[in-house]
């Protein structure tokens, strides 16, 4: 909507007050007209006036975004509240509900901030519209943008029984389809989509979910074979178009300790198009189960060999007594068949609508939507296949750049937990070459990190990536990798630890030490100190920023603290020696320190610059931010969490206001013990022109020959 993609023939509305609020006007960010679409007449209640955006294909949407009318501070109107409805053939319209039923989405609080909504469930729709909606009758004006990409694989519905609920001991489990968009009769589900296709794979325990929550066995669709009377379950895949299938890929659940296990094979069948027969005889796909014992869920493929199809039938027979399923999805092409294949003619509804889309069809009597004209050129055809060339291709690079950043975050998820241990005699075992003194007959505390068995190969690769970077990290102020054990399952590294555990424990149980003396008997810390520990971090990420590596999760809960301690433990004074770490993400301790991302990915966003929030862009100088935020820690002794007045949402929102750059975007505040000097230093930290932001080298000298001196 802003950037212009979406023409201004494709944004429609049920009305608008004038030619200057018409529907082209309701675009994120831009303050053409009137500066927003705004509806003829004041919005009721009930909401039947809305703003239609036709994207043409069907996408893949996972966000929106709304805006007020602003017009320079003239305008005074915003949706406090909206509904989404959405339509994948133009004929049915689905009102949009969240997880736990609730269809009304908050919107604004004034007329100029951008309020964006993470849609879970995500939406495939071809047609959305927004329904502004008020407590009263008032005015309300709308702007709106929509995130997401081109749904590539042409799914447009399927058909499935509806799930069953297993009963475990003390607690029932609902394994039914709760984000189907379509209907529900006779045991059955069609006409819609829903969790087989939402991009959720289920974990090896169904009972656990990756969204938050929700009740257990949600993320798997799961049939009895008892309760279904029949040893198979048959699903229907309803394709826009005919394609070439080449593959299926099934996630499935094995916890045969329950009486789950996976499909033991499969019979599809292939329609090509909605009036052509099926095809015969079925192609059977038996599954290769190599090992029945892992309880593991796993992706299990299945060559289609490059049939053609609309319409796919498939058999999906039982191995046990229940099967479950989190996720269905096909490779296939679009079907070129030279256009001998006539247009299908429209297929009447087999079933009444929902009483909910009777109000949104009755809506569409308004203005009508833009309808194309046949251009008889061949020039006008010619540019069409070259404009319509371009477009595919520009849709192909963001759908590889999408996933690339999506593989770049999903990387931090699965993350194997990390055990404190201590090692007995460390001076009788020489080959791991300890780097430090050690008293004969201490005990040498390490952190040991163990890959589960059970974890997916792209997890043990990036075990074993971790492994290999860490051999190569010899810095005083960087942790040491002590000793692996690859050879055999469980995979586990062996790293220091430090005695005094964490920098963001360790100062959070201090006072600043004041000039008058101590007081009480809480542990003190100086300024000189604090800066001392800084420019050891410091040192540490110039050391790694040397290497071009960067370390995505600087903050003090990832930061080391040793030194001598007293036997009450009490300070006795010497210099902390700090090292830098990566444990943060493995510790419940600091899981509020982490954001969720659609059930999925968790990402330390209150530490993270604007561009790795909003485009995954993870450089040295994200790193160089990462440390203003660490030292704004530091010297606020860890007493609060960054942003700790704004939201997971505002947090994200306002590193909307860094890339907008319009004086909007908001900064931690200078902490009462931090000199000017110093808290400038923190401000370059988080310029919004990532070239700007100083290096590593520079604060570190800063740090050790200037800020010492400050007060």
């Amino acid at each position: 909507m802003e950037d212009g993609t979406i023409p201004d023939s494709d944004i429609t509305a049920s009305s608008a007050w004038s030619d200057s609020t018409e529907a082209k006007h309701g675009r994120l960010s831009t303050g053409e007209g009137d500066g927003a679409w705004c509806p003829a007449g004041a919005v009721f209640p009930s909401g039947s006036e809305y703003l239609q955006i036709d994207l043409h294909k069907l996408h893949f949407l996972a966000l929106v975004g709304t805006q007020g009318r602003h017009a320079d501070g003239h305008g005074q109107e915003f949706a406090r509240s909206y509904r989404l409805r959405y339509s994948r053939d133009g004929e049915k319209w689905i009102t949009w509900k969240d997880r736990w039923g609730q269809d009304v989405v908050s919107g604004n609080e004034n007329t100029y901030d951008i309020v964006l909504k993470d849609l879970g469930p995500p939406i495939v729709a071809r047609m959305v519209r927004f329904y502004p909606l008020a407590d009263r009758v008032m005015s309300v004006c709308l702007r709106v943008e929509l995130y997401g990409c081109v749904w590539d694989d042409g799914l447009k519905a399927y058909t499935a029984p509806v799930g069953h609920v297993m009963q475990l001991p003390g607690m029932p489990v609902y394994l039914n389809d709760s984000t189907y968009d379509g209907s529900t009769e006779q045991g059955m589900q069609f006409g819609g989509l829903g969790q087989l296709c939402d991009g959720v794979l289920g974990g090896d325990d169904f009972i656990q979910t990756k969204e938050l929550r929700v009740w257990p066995g949600y993320d798997y669709l799961g049939w009895s074979r008892e309760a279904l009377g029949q040893g198979s379950v048959d699903i229907e895949f309803h394709f826009e178009r005919p394609r070439v299938f080449h593959n299926m890929q099934v996630h499935s659940n094995n916890r045969h300790t329950q009486g789950v296990r996976v499909f033991s094979k499969v019979e599809c069948l292939f329609k090509p198009g909605i009036l052509q027969p099926w095809s015969s005889p079925a192609l059977t796909l038996p599954v290769p189960l190599e090992d029945l014992k892992d309880p593991s869920s796993r992706p299990i493929s299945l060559p289609l060999g490059g049939q053609p199809a609309q319409i796919l039938r498939c058999k999906f027979y039982f191995a046990d007594r229940w099967l479950l399923i989190s996720e269905i999805s096909f490779l296939s092409e679009p079907f070129e068949d030279d256009g001998t294949e006539p247009d299908h003619p429209k297929i009447p509804p087999t079933s009444p609508s929902p009483p909910v889309n009777h109000t949104s069809s009755s809506s569409t009597s308004g203005p009508g939507l833009p309808v194309a004209k046949d251009d008889s050129s061949n020039t006008a055809i010619l540019i069409g296949c070259l404009v319509g060339i371009i477009l595919l291709l520009l849709a192909v690079i963001a759908v590889i750049l999408w996933r690339q950043y999506w593989k770049k975050i999903l990387g931090k998820v699965s993350f194997p937990p990390v055990h404190l241990c201590e090692i007995e005699n460390p001076q009788d075992l020489p080959t791991l070459e300890f780097p430090f003194n050690v008293r004969k007959g201490r005990p040498l505390l390490v952190a040991v990190k163990i890959l589960r068995p059970d974890a997916s190969k792209n997890a043990r690769n990036d075990f074993l990536k971790e492994v290999k970077i860490l051999s190569r990290l010899k810095d005083p102020n960087i942790i040491r990798l002590l000793g692996v054990c690859v050879s055999s399952d469980p995979l586990c590294m062996v790293t220091e630890y430090m005695e005094c555990g964490d920098l963001n424990q360790y100062l959070s149980h201090r006072v600043l030490l004041d000039k008058t003396g101590p007081s009480h008997n809480t542990p003190t810390i100086s300024y000189p100190a604090l800066i001392s520990m800084a420019s050891q971090i410091a040192s540490g990420m110039k050391f790694l920023s040397s290497l071009n590596f960067v370390h995505r999760d600087l903050a003090t809960r990832n930061c080391l603290v040793g030194g001598e301690r007293g036997e009450n433990g009490e300070d006795r004074g010497g210099e902390r020696h700090i090292k830098i770490a990566d444990f943060g993400m493995s510790r419940n301790l600091y899981a509020g320190d982490y954001y969720r991302i659609q059930g999925r990915a968790v990402l330390p966003i209150r530490w993270m610059a604007w561009e790795c929030i909003l485009m995954g862009k993870f450089t040295t100088a994200s790193d160089v931010w990462a440390f203003g935020v660490t030292l704004w820690e530091m010297l606020s002794i860890c007493q609060e969490q960054p942003y700790c007045n704004l939201t997971d949402e505002q947090v994200i929102d306002n590193a909307g206001e860094f890339f907008r750059d319009q004086g909007r975007q908001v900064y931690l505040s200078r902490p009462a013990v931090c000199p000017q000097g110093l808290y400038e230093l923190m401000l370059s930290c988080w310029n919004r022109d990532c070239k700007l932001r100083p290096t590593f080298a520079y604060i570190h000298s800063f740090l050790t020959e200037d800020a010492m001196n400050m007060v």
